[in-house]
């Protein structure tokens, strides 16, 4: 029997590839029954309609998840796994609901979609993975580690142990350096929890036993592990945790359960095959012409040239009327094919100079990374994202949103072994 999956914040589906398979496996361990997906800044729906593209007839909502909750929350079905990659925000608590629903944050901001969802369903899913950019262990800048902190005294309040784990794909042989932070949660009603609760060391569990631990091994732990106490009243917490200390206590990877979080640094072991920018780059003669960049665009003033190399000039300040002098050292120019690429970013598209896009040397010739060289980075199907009303621009930046989906595959894959493990082994 597969786990029923609901995909929030779905994109072009990376969690869905990664859990299901494109197409569909046909003994996948994952079926996902519902998603969502609804980009606020613009009115044509592009995710979507790649979406929908592929997975056509599914039971997918392309409505703001914040109205679905209010208006329509029973269109959202039971499921065992909620899983999504949800945008950083701040995620302080805003005000308390009077008609005694509980606790609330600021209107826009998703996390509270996802609290919402798991506190008004009688039937909660039993396992979260979900997944945001790594810095969110340490924001905001004046209150380190408070946003994650309010997640999981959220999640505790709600009754769910959660692990988390700052994977670079890079380090377990994929072919870009993207560090994103995942998280898994396990409901108190799941024998992944009761296991952990019987667990006297949490130690093991970071090391080799827990759900990251198997699917993204560790060196031998050698740093120390820190503890400490969450809190469940949220305002509290969102409003006093870690005030005014300098550095985050939460470090890439940890555990918490019944309030009280156990978390230390990790250091990748990994000695398989690595994959490069180089792996992933097509024949040369399949490249179309306008993703080839001019001696003359490289050279001029503001081009590729000067804004991949260093800089100490000055500059002036016409807000506030001041010159200043401004320093930057240079980037690689053109990039390495030999490693693994750099983060892609959202702006990756378009023809127009910049010092964050990729850049490669082929056949002599310098140019522009094209949508299928992206989706390969994060490891998606070729031309998932091709579509007849779709540009390449937009076809960048759902890669520069998107997550890698071999990782999803990797910890999905190793979650279902750990829930089909039989109880006796579980409460060993």
């Amino acid at each position: 029997m597969p786990i029923k999956v609901v995909e929030l914040f779905a994109g072009v589906g990376g969690f869905r590839i990664g859990l299901e398979g494109y197409p569909k496996n046909e003994d996948s361990k994952f079926e996902v029954i519902w998603s969502n997906q609804w980009e606020p800044s613009t009115k044509t729906q592009h995710a979507n309609m790649i979406y929908n593209e592929r997975w056509p007839n599914s039971n997918h909502s392309g409505e703001n998840i914040e109205n679905v909750i209010e208006n329509s929350f029973e269109i959202i079905p039971d499921h065992d796994l909620l899983v999504g990659g949800f945008p950083c925000q701040d995620y302080s608590v805003a005000t308390t609901l009077q008609n005694s629903k509980g606790l609330i944050g600021k209107k826009g901001v998703l996390w509270w979609s996802i609290e919402a969802i798991l506190r008004r369903k009688e039937i909660k899913p039993k396992y979260l993975l979900l997944e945001n950019v790594d810095r969110l262990l340490k924001s905001p800048s004046k209150q380190r580690g408070r946003d994650f902190a309010v997640m999981l005294a959220s999640l505790n309040n709600l009754g769910y142990a959660v692990e988390w784990r700052v994977i670079n794909a890079a380090e377990y042989g994929m072919p870009q350096r993207r560090r994103r932070i995942f998280f898994t949660a396990y409901h108190h009603s799941t024998e992944i929890y009761r296991r952990l609760k019987k667990i006297d060391s949490k130690e093991d569990w970071l090391d080799s036993d827990g759900v990251f631990a198997k699917s993204f091994p560790i060196r031998e732990l050698t740093e120390k592990i820190i503890t400490g106490e969450i809190g469940k009243d949220l305002i509290k917490v969102s409003s006093e945790f870690n005030l005014n200390e300098k550095l985050s206590p939460f470090q890439n990877c940890g555990l918490m359960i019944d309030g009280r979080y156990h978390t230390t640094k990790v250091y990748p072991f990994y000695n398989g095959p690595f994959k490069t920018l180089g792996d992933v780059l097509v024949d040369f003669e399949h490249v179309p012409s306008e993703f080839f960049i001019s001696k003359e665009d490289v050279e001029k003033e503001k081009g590729w040239k000067y804004l991949k190399g260093s800089k100490n000039e000055p500059r002036f300040n016409k807000a506030q009327n001041y010159y200043y002098n401004y320093t930057e050292g240079s980037m690689i120019f053109p990039d390495a094919l030999n490693n693994a690429s750099r983060t892609i970013i959202t702006g990756e598209g378009g023809k127009s100079p910049s010092r964050f896009k990729h850049v490669v040397k082929q056949n002599g010739r310098l140019r522009r990374l094209t949508p299928l060289e992206l989706e390969r980075l994060n490891t998606f199907p070729d031309n998932h994202t091709e579509h007849p009303e779709i540009t390449d621009t937009k076809r960048a930046f759902f890669m520069g949103n998107a997550l890698v989906v071999e990782v999803v595959q990797r910890v999905g894959n190793e979650l279902y072994d750990q829930i089909s493990l039989p109880v006796e082994e579980l409460v060993q």
